[in-house]
């Protein structure tokens, strides 16, 4: 029951794509199918994590190919964590995209290819082989194209274009890392790569070969110098897209990283993590001053999508169980935010007849109050207003990096959260106290209700569920407890794959370099 537990996550998504396109010719029923999916991919998530925290780590080898040699699925906290919160927001999107997305969307292939990238999603978060994970990039990549592409506007395509270029820069760098990896050790099963890598006599090799995998990861989780494509492209999709974009797309480049830098690539972390840790302190600095200079909305809460990346990346670079149960508690909290910031300027962006020039909206606590209240949840918690789930996640960063004595890192951590304070305050001076320039066309409230509850109802939910994490931080952070003990230590990771500890065989590189028989 468990192994089909822990596929589940991947198959649900997957049938539910594959449903809505026998429905194709049907959008009622593509719309059913889709929030359903949702909904059944949330509760096997929910009871996926719960077993995996009772239980232990669960794994499935496919077609019972022992590993290393067959494909590995594996749900550890970590990964049972961001399988929940992804289908969460899943959940959320869809709803929202029952009132969001207009009949070419819909006809164009949004639903069944929503379901697509969700799969792509929760397969990077099970896979248990780095060739997989490759593949499972490939599924997000494609189907992101697409769902970028809808609507066929010529900013939409200016924006897919730039993406599926970087993109594929990435695919070519993580092809060619996987490549050499499999070279030097003979394997690509992670768990077995934990044991074969260190027993690599050339070290310098492996060393180069991790720096590939930080180029590759960091172009898909936007990192500091490769960021420069998502701020211009997450604001020309959907509203819909554009928060599924921004709450998930980058963090499985960031859950790869951590991935690989807690399992695999361990063995020179003076060297690895002093270039996480850089490339972590300029990508907060460089997004937080973005979204400073960005008078749209949705292109300054994409660039704290970058600033913030860097502030979990900072918790993998010093790399202690509580600086990585911090990364994973702000994951979550970042992923929740940031699809909420999305769905909120889109209907803020309705409210105002189309505009996101946040200088020029103004007077929206006296046209809808009740919007104010569900924006001053993640605004808030954005800044790191206590009690909100921000807070407990910067606390938690500060604590890791003041006991590791890493305090330029912790002053720049600090300095972006003042400085996305100033973001946020400007924000709502301009959009809710100031008076407007002109009367807002509003486009709200001539949808039928059934609609624009669609729209609403989301932000209730993940404004409910950030302030439940602020008000109740005690759950979350067992959870991340666990995650951060469980990626310190991998040897319980590596005896649930592997069923054994085996001492570093000799790989292949090795015995050739001292003459011996492969």
């Amino acid at each position: 029951m468990n192994a089909w537990l822990t596929a589940a996550p991947i198959l649900i998504p997957m049938f539910t794509a594959a449903l809505c396109m026998v429905a194709w010719k049907y959008p009622v029923a593509q719309r059913v199918l889709s929030l359903m999916g949702s909904l059944a991919l949330v509760i096997v998530g929910g009871s996926l994590l719960s077993i995996v925290l009772d239980q232990g780590i669960q794994v499935v080898q496919m077609g019972s190919w022992a590993a290393p040699f067959g494909i590995t699925l594996v749900a550890d906290p970590l990964s049972a964590l961001m399988i929940l919160i992804a289908a969460l927001m899943g959940f959320c999107v869809a709803l929202h995209a029952l009132g969001d997305i207009d009949a070419v969307r819909e006809h164009g292939g949004h639903h069944p290819i929503f379901q697509v990238l969700m799969t792509g999603v929760c397969g990077a978060f099970v896979t248990g082989d780095l060739f997989n994970l490759y593949v499972w990039f490939e599924v997000m990549l494609i189907s992101s194209f697409v769902l970028l592409s809808l609507g066929g506007l010529r900013e939409q395509i200016d924006a897919a274009i730039k993406y599926v270029c970087i993109n594929m820069v990435a695919t070519a760098c993580l092809l060619l890392a996987v490549a050499l990896l499999y070279g030097v050790t003979g394997t690509l099963n992670m768990a077995d790569l934990s044991v074969r890598v260190p027993a690599v006599p050339s070290q310098p090799v492996i060393s180069a070969i991790a720096v590939l995998f930080i180029i590759a990861f960091g172009m898909k989780a936007a990192l500091f110098p490769f960021f420069f494509w998502l701020p211009a492209t997450y604001h020309t999709p959907s509203v819909s897209v554009q928060a599924i974009f921004a709450g998930l797309l980058t963090k499985v480049g960031v859950y790869a990283l951590i991935r690989v830098f807690t399992l695999i690539f361990t063995g020179d972390r003076e060297w690895t993590h002093g270039i996480l840790m850089v490339m972590a302190g300029i990508t907060m600095i460089v997004g937080v001053l973005g979204s400073l200079a960005a008078r749209d909305l949705n292109r300054a809460w994409s660039w704290q999508v970058v600033a913030h990346i860097g502030s979990m990346v900072m918790g993998l670079a010093i790399a202690t169980p509580l600086a990585l149960a911090a990364a994973a508690f702000y994951m979550v909290h970042d992923i929740v935010v940031k699809t909420n910031l999305f769905l909120g300027a889109g209907l803020v962006r309705r409210m105002a007849g189309g505009s996101t020039d946040y200088a020029r909206l103004g007077g929206l606590f006296k046209s809808a109050p009740w919007l104010c209240l569900l924006l001053f949840v993640p605004l808030g918690s954005l800044a790191g207003f206590p009690p909100l789930s921000g807070f407990w996640g910067k606390l938690l960063l500060v604590r890791a990096g003041l006991d590791a004595q890493h305090y330029v890192m912790v002053g720049l951590l600090l300095l972006t959260g003042l400085l996305t304070i100033w973001l946020v305050g400007r924000v709502w001076a301009e959009m809710v106290w100031k008076a407007p320039a002109e009367p807002p066309a509003d486009t709200l409230s001539t949808l039928p209700f059934a609609r624009s509850y669609a729209l609403v109802m989301p932000l209730l939910l993940l404004s409910l569920i950030t302030v439940s994490i602020g008000l109740q931080p005690e759950r979350l952070l067992n959870v991340a407890g666990q995650v951060g003990e469980s990626l310190y230590d991998t040897s319980a990771y590596v005896q649930a794959v592997l069923g054994t500890t085996p001492a570093p065989q000799p790989t292949q590189l090795g015995a050739l370099e001292t003459g011996a028989a492969p």
